[in-house]
């Protein structure tokens, strides 16, 4: 991955994007980011009663993945050449744009674009694909109590925002791998295959996506 200076493993809600980024840079040494969602105080409330926590855990958010951000890829670790994330910034208007009100987006967008030029880009951006009935069953078995009542339709509109920003930006290349034939979690060949789709090397640029399909 010497061409990897600044990894991001992305996906919806139940994709494995953290198991994955954990494996990665178990792998390679490399310095792990991870979002601290267990930690916002907004997010069971969120699940409850949308309406009324919507904007302040949009707002929480934004606050929190940038300073975690700016802290972490802003200070140099000796000890780690590389850095791999489990989520992006842009992650945040994502969700927001599925979560608040017009006038509230329109708002929290003018926050977004002033703080999102500040940030490091990363030289590759990987979006793990899966359905959302496969989704549902991973949400299912971890068994969080605040994720239970997420339902498929919000899936599919976290799934369309991404898909529809990778589509309108051109700040980093971003990989599209549909995992739903594998299980990296599992199978140490599955979880090779989908890890050398990422590190071989290619010169990244634009939107690619793979599917991956085992012969095994």
């Amino acid at each position: 991955m010497m061409n990897l200076d600044f990894l991001v493993i992305e996906g919806n809600i139940g994709a494995g994007k953290t198991t994955f980024a954990k494996l990665l840079s178990e792998e390679y040494d490399a310095k792990l980011i991870l979002e601290r969602f267990a930690e916002n105080p907004f997010l069971p409330k969120f699940y409850n009663d949308p309406d009324k926590y919507s904007f302040p855990l949009e707002l929480s958010f934004l606050a929190e993945r940038y300073g975690q951000l700016k802290n972490e890829l802003t200070n140099r670790d000796l000890f780690h050449q590389q850095t791999i994330a489990d989520y992006y910034f842009m992650k945040s208007l994502i969700f927001a744009q599925n979560t608040l009100a017009q006038d509230e987006y329109n708002l929290y967008r003018n926050f977004f674009d002033i703080i999102y030029e500040r940030l490091p880009k990363p030289d590759l951006f990987v979006y793990l694909h899966l359905p959302e009935d496969q989704l549902m069953l991973n949400i299912r078995k971890r068994g969080r109590d605040y994720e239970q009542s997420i339902t498929t339709d919000y899936l599919k509109k976290i799934r369309e925002g991404y898909f529809t920003f990778f589509s309108q930006q051109d700040d980093f290349p971003v990989l599209i791998i549909d995992t739903s034939r594998i299980d990296f979690v599992a199978s140490r060949e599955h979880y090779k295959i989908l890890r050398d789709l990422i590190v071989k090397p290619i010169d990244w640029s634009g939107i690619r996506r793979e599917i991956i399909q085992p012969d095994f």
